[in-house]
């Protein structure tokens, strides 16, 4: 569990992980675009939130040291208003997280992108010795290019992506251990809980 000054992040169990999808249902985006690189809220309710449920279980089933990817759902005094993500690919031997994360319509411009990726970047470097955080992003999505340039990441190039069957700027972006510790960063973050789990996590330098 994370917390940061107004929001907390947890992994959540599936009755409220219902409430998240809930959130998700109201809506996250206009609907004649879509911010995602997998088009998941195109989907009716229903099987939105199956799609969801399927996925979060199978990110659970798949876990190992090297290899994971972590789901937070976000709450704000109580109720959830989205979910973070935090992911690595062979962490023991490249130290590198990427991030991704949706926020309900009424609860966007607001800061919480900002402070929710404060939370994880901190869980990454401070607590799991990530040397890097990359990030990726539509062009024509500014809010997270705000997010990323606030925290100090650097473009790194772009690829085209197939976006509704037409192709799209997908930029990448990177954030370097150093620069995050050793630049300003955000204060009031306490994780939580971290301890019993360490054997979950390959520490960069070690292959698992």
């Amino acid at each position: 569990m994370i917390h940061t000054p107004r929001l907390e992040l947890r992994v959540p169990t599936d009755t409220e992980y219902q409430a998240v999808c809930d959130v998700a249902v109201r809506g996250i985006h206009d609907p004649t675009t879509t911010p995602f690189a997998v088009d998941w809220t195109d989907a009716p309710p229903d099987r939105l939130r199956r799609n969801a449920f399927q996925f979060l279980w199978g990110t659970r089933a798949a876990w190992s040291p090297d290899d994971w990817h972590l789901e937070f759902a976000v709450y704000r005094d109580g109720r959830p208003i989205g979910m973070k993500a935090l992911w690595a690919t062979d962490f023991g031997a490249l130290g590198e997280v990427s991030t991704g994360s949706w926020l309900g319509r009424d609860s966007q411009g607001q800061g919480y992108g900002k402070e929710m990726r404060a939370a994880v970047l901190h869980l990454a470097f401070t607590c799991l010795g990530a040397h890097w955080a990359t990030s990726q992003v539509f062009a024509d999505n500014p809010a997270s290019i705000s997010v990323n340039r606030h925290h100090g990441y650097q473009e790194d190039g772009f690829e085209l992506r197939t976006r509704r069957g037409h192709p799209a700027r997908w930029l990448r972006f990177r954030l370097a251990a150093e620069d995050w510790l050793g630049g300003p960063r955000d204060t009031g973050i306490e994780v939580e809980g971290l301890e019993p789990c360490a054997e979950m996590f390959a520490r960069p330098g070690e292959t698992a």
